[in-house]
């Protein structure tokens, strides 16, 4: 019984070793609005051909003109679009009442940030790239509106994750054409992406429209390699007791 209570020991520290090395507990509960990679309040707009990787929705609006390529489901104004909403209302009231890390100028642009809440008083625009370095939560409240250039890029870098990444804009984001974007965006009013722009993350915009232009793409990645090798070890973890189980104190 003594060595299978070792390799459980074992085995709980190197889920310990997991969680300390790139899972993090997020601040934000998505709720119902997790499933969505957009979502509109007034509605969603596609031009052109566009792809959303998740869920779809609109609510209290009705309308989803053109005709994006949706894997998920689509919910207009339905009991689930309306909860998403709700949900995406607690998340963005959650993420701009947190206690500010930093208060930085307009232009994220050229700069390497490590996890923390950035604040801005009015607009933040990103010309050129933004690295995002290290495992941790990165939350920017930005007063008025984000804007990206064309070919703008958010990288991250030494076990940052997108699920990590929240924008909470003050009143509408507006990326460029072929920005290449990673992050969870929630807009008190609309979002626009333009021509090619592409976000690993979600776009929600609470009290407007989400516009999308030819050949823009959101998608919500699957896990961080972190949180699947938690999984991983957890899965063995269980295994492992059923084992001990059916052996015999006899057997290492």
């Amino acid at each position: 019984m003594t060595t299978h209570t070792t390799r459980n020991v074992f085995l709980t520290a190197a889920i310990v070793a997991c969680i300390g090395t790139g899972v993090t507990a997020s601040t934000v509960s998505w709720g119902t609005a997790g499933t969505f990679a957009v979502l509109g309040n007034q509605s969603v707009t596609s031009a052109g051909a566009t792809t959303i990787d998740g869920d779809l929705g609109v609510s209290p609006g009705t309308s989803i003109t053109g005709s994006p390529t949706v894997t998920g489901t689509i919910h207009i104004n339905n009991a689930t679009a309306t909860q998403a909403q709700a949900d995406a209302n607690t998340a963005y009231n959650l993420l701009i009442g947190l206690a500010v890390t930093q208060t930085l100028a307009s232009q994220l642009g050229g700069t390497t940030l490590t996890p923390g809440v950035y604040k801005f008083t009015s607009e933040a625009d990103l010309t050129g790239d933004l690295t995002l370095s290290g495992q941790g939560e990165y939350i920017f409240q930005i007063g008025s509106t984000l804007i990206t250039a064309a070919n703008s890029k958010v990288k991250l870098t030494n076990g940052a994750v997108w699920e990590d990444v929240f924008f909470a804009v003050g009143s509408s984001a507006t990326l460029g054409a072929d920005t290449d974007f990673f992050g969870n965006i929630i807009a008190h009013t609309s979002d626009t992406l333009g021509a090619n722009a592409s976000v690993n993350g979600r776009v929600i915009a609470l009290g407007g429209s989400v516009s999308l232009y030819d050949g823009s793409y959101v998608v919500i990645p699957e896990p961080s390699s972190a949180a699947l090798l938690l999984v991983g070890v957890v899965t063995l973890l269980v295994a492992k007791r059923r084992t001990f189980t059916t052996c015999s104190d006899n057997v290492v």
